[in-house]
């Protein structure tokens, strides 16, 4: 079965919750209810149960981590360079600030779904070891253009983040070979198997393009980025390194997920520019349908 038709269930689910959400009554309280639930329950649960139940093989991890935190790096710099290349007169602009996230954060909602689809709860405990990893840098670089100035605590955010506590929680629990009980661990799974498409929906339901034509360009570069030159860059230094197997797909996969929905709550609660990251947030996620599958096929390929 070809890649394209087997995320194509994922993709609809996102769609669907465009749909819920332009077509109900239940208002935005309910969507971010929705995603704080996922974000502190769910997806911790998901993390900690896939990763502790793994038996890693640290040595191909080591590399695949390498590669993106590396692409992570690239991904910063590009987007750094916005600053000359699309907005030259206005390069401490707000919307530069808060845009500036979307050229490298990524979505561990879809991550995580289409991981799954991939390769099992082994893909899901790979892509939660490069979300844990990387997350913290993503974050530094996005407080940190939003916010150069501002006394909030950088270290506090990451410590807290309920996603690189799930996975540092696995990974201690695989590595000291100790096993759930029986109950707990039903209970956890099924905690966690509720996240996917609980992610995909609310990913679904963030999507607008409400006056974007106003910082096209610069939507327009950032998704280039994220989009584009990471998953090359991926896919060039994992052939590089020797990345093979469940962890190439993963690497590659982590490298062409559209952006982070959470960008836009970072924005707006740094007084950023919600709106441009939203637009950002919707271009990126709508393109991410076709480049995901694409970009997963060419690597095989090569």
């Amino acid at each position: 079965m070809s890649l394209a038709i087997l995320l194509i269930p994922d993709f609809l689910i996102i769609l669907f919750g465009f749909a819920l959400n332009r077509y109900t009554d239940w208002g935005r309280n309910f969507w971010g209810g929705l995603e704080k639930l996922i974000y502190f329950v769910l997806f911790p649960a998901l993390l900690f149960n896939s990763i502790a139940s793994q038996q890693f093989d640290f040595l191909p991890a080591a590399a695949a981590l390498k590669t993106v935190l590396a692409i992570v790096v690239i991904g910063i710099a590009v987007a750094f360079a916005a600053k000359w290349i699309v907005h030259p007169d206005t390069a401490d602009s707000k919307a530069f600030a808060s845009c500036f996230q979307t050229a490298f954060r990524f979505n561990s909602y879809i991550g995580l779904a289409i991981a799954g689809r991939l390769h099992g709860e082994a893909g899901i405990a790979a892509m939660g070891l490069m979300i844990g990893i990387t997350v913290p840098l993503c974050n530094m670089a996005a407080v940190w253009m939003l916010a150069r100035d501002s006394e909030m605590s950088v270290v506090k955010e990451i410590v807290k983040n309920p996603l690189i506590l799930a996975t540092v929680a696995g990974v201690l629990f695989s590595l000291s070979g100790l096993a759930l009980p029986e109950v707990l661990q039903m209970f956890i799974s099924r905690i966690g198997a509720a996240s996917l498409a609980c992610g995909l929906l609310a990913a679904g339901a963030a999507l607008t393009l409400s006056n974007a034509r106003k910082n096209a360009p610069l939507i327009a570069y950032n998704t280039s980025v994220k989009l584009i030159v990471m998953p090359v860059a991926a896919i060039l230094l994992a052939h590089w390194l020797g990345i093979d197997g469940i962890y190439f797909d993963i690497v590659v996969l982590f490298a062409a997920l559209p952006t982070a929905t959470s960008a836009y709550v970072l924005a707006v609660r740094m007084g950023g520019d919600g709106a441009v990251v939203s637009q950002a947030i919707t271009v990126s996620t709508l393109l991410g349908m076709v480049s995901i599958p694409l970009w997963l096929t060419v690597a095989r390929m090569m």
